[in-house]
């Protein structure tokens, strides 16, 4: 269910000159937002990145030296652009962009800074609704005697389905692992949240670190709502009511999404989240947004919107990014993929494809009617995984005491998804994001039989605790431990790009660079190599900007990674 609806501006490029091409009716004046993108970063300095973020990266064989995501956007061009009195919103040091606020005229005279690539609108995202039906009831009182210390309450099913509560038995609560939500704010002071360890949050609407609702000026009185139930889903701890799989993870919480009519919730928000949060060592991130008004479905390729963009991003940076796949399965499929709306689809930025996008069930397992379908444009699986989104028990923002509510939506099963990665990452403290991903992927109910409605199937986080116990998950996506490939780097990347391979047994080693369309058009690497490390580098000579993938293979064994070309 669509909760808002509006009209972004577009622009067009006609002799030299930005036009728009549809009028945005709720615009202030002549103002419109926005990206700059910029053809370098020449002076940069490097972006503030903390202990914990490197620590991630560590674990996940990230090469971080002199990494180009790092590097902040050059001042300059910054101060260049200010001279004109427009407004800048957010800065951008993964995307080298700036969003900005101004009029028409300003933004060609934008255009023509030598320093300047390219201008693109910043485009809205309309929120994955729980609220196809929600019901306000009184929960159970907690019993200042309740020995129990797992009295999930109503929240049981929610738990039980996805094999969490075996796990809390073993002790995996999500600890050690820090977590970062996008939503729309949140009410702390609910006992939903007596126990929740939030080591940072901020709210990039209002540009303050509050993110409960602030004045009337500022939020309206539901901007909290859906955020509190959210993050109640994930991290709630309040027995004999709702526990949430990862009730002792730490937060970092984001406010991104506007929800009142007169602005959109703006993909700059989302961006400038997800950096933050990633500087700040997160582990793992989930959101409930998607785009769905200005796009096709040919456009959920996993390479047009900017938030897919950042997601997988984030992914080689090392953080699972997690994500609902849509509420708009209902809808029948478009007869021309290339129309707008998507509908019916998974929508951005659940197209991306590092991100686990998440479809929503009953409580019995059976895939609920509004949960979009897949696959992306370019025929990958999706959704990943699923989780309950029928019915789901969530804190409600109306009374801090004893009101919890049922929400449905892929929205709900989102943060299920999101507790049960934490939960495993506390199993297994030294498995990479990509190594929960697998095994969340390969223990689910249909891992053998995947298809675009289900996915992979429902989780089991007992069997996905397990899974590395036998398929030497520890160097990474099934691999065995005497080989071991890093994160391709810089990634994205121009004018070259990097991987290191680590073998400790004699065997044949093939390093191929792929296309979109799986044709090789490059090899790295073809010859025996004993017990070394190896760095190979690709420099690519009047190829296309665009995906690619670099194929590593050993004695049988593959390992495949995306990396982008920007030019």
């Amino acid at each position: 269910m669509r909760l808002f609806f509006f009209f972004i501006p577009f622009f067009s490029l006609i002799q030299g000159q930005l036009t728009l091409e549809h009028m945005e009716p709720g615009k202030r004046g002549d103002k419109y937002r926005a990206w700059v993108y910029f053809m370098d970063k020449n002076g940069s300095t490097k972006a503030d990145i903390s202990d914990q973020a490197w620590k991630r990266r560590l674990k996940n064989n990230i090469k971080s030296n002199s990494r180009w995501l790092d590097l902040e956007i050059s001042n300059n061009y910054i101060e260049a652009l200010k001279k004109l009195n427009l407004i800048v919103r957010r800065q951008s040091r993964w995307l080298n962009a700036v969003s900005i606020e101004t009029d028409i005229k300003t933004l060609n005279t934008i255009l023509k800074f030598d320093f300047v690539k390219k201008i693109d609108p910043v485009i809205g995202f309309t929120k994955n609704s729980t609220n196809d039906t929600v019901t306000d009831v009184a929960a159970m009182q907690i019993s200042e005697n309740n020995e129990r210390d797992f009295d999930y309450g109503n929240s049981f099913a929610q738990i039980e389905q996805i094999n969490c509560h075996s796990a809390h038995e073993s002790g995996y609560f999500g600890q050690g692992v820090r977590i970062l939500v996008l939503d729309t704010g949140y009410k702390l002071s609910h006992l939903a949240f007596q126990e929740i360890n939030v080591i940072a949050q901020y709210d990039f609407i209002n540009d303050d670190e509050e993110t409960a609702n602030e004045t009337e000026d500022n939020d309206l009185s539901s901007q909290h709502s859906h955020g509190t139930k959210i993050l109640s889903i994930v991290a709630g701890y309040y027995p004999g009511t709702i526990i949430g799989p990862a009730f002792q993870s730490e937060y970092l919480l984001a406010k991104t999404e506007d929800i009142s009519s007169e602005t959109p919730i703006e993909e700059d928000n989302y961006v400038a989240a997800l950096e933050w949060g990633e500087s700040l060592g997160a582990d793992i991130s989930t959101s409930s947004l998607g785009y769905l008004d200005w796009y096709s479905y040919c456009d959920m390729d996993g390479n047009t919107a900017v938030t897919t963009n950042a997601v997988d991003i984030a992914a080689s940076l090392g953080m699972l990014c997690i994500t609902a796949a849509g509420n708009w399965g209902s809808e029948p499929p478009p007869s021309d993929p290339c129309e707008i709306p998507v509908q019916h689809y998974i929508s951005a930025p659940a197209d991306a494809d590092s991100v686990i996008s998440v479809g929503g069930v009953s409580s019995s397992g059976t895939i609920a009617y509004f949960c979009s379908r897949g696959p992306t444009y370019d025929g990958r699986i999706k959704p990943e995984v699923c989780a309950m989104g029928i019915g789901v028990w969530c804190a409600s923002s109306s009374d801090d005491n004893t009101l919890i509510s049922q929400s449905n939506g892929t929205s709900t099963a989102a943060p299920l998804i999101c507790g049960a990665a934490a939960v495993i990452m506390s199993a297994q403290p030294t498995w990479t994001a990509m190594n929960v991903r697998d095994a969340l992927l390969n223990t689910a109910s249909q891992f053998n039989n995947p298809d675009t409605i289900y996915g992979y199937g429902i989780v089991d986080v007992m069997a996905a605790i397990n899974y590395g116990q036998s398929t030497g998950l520890e160097t990474g996506s099934g691999f065995p431990k005497d080989f071991q490939i890093s994160a391709a780097y810089p990634n994205p990347f121009n004018p070259s790009i990097s991987v290191d391979i680590t073998v400790a047994v004699d065997g044949h080693l093939i390093v191929e660079v792929l296309d979109i369309s799986g044709r090789m058009i490059s090899k790295l690497y073809d010859g025996y190599i004993v017990h070394s490390t190896n760095k190979l580098n690709w420099v690519p000579n009047g190829v296309p900007a665009g995906i690619y993938f670099i194929k590593a293979t050993l004695n049988g064994w593959s390992y495949i990674q995306k990396v982008t070309l920007l030019k």
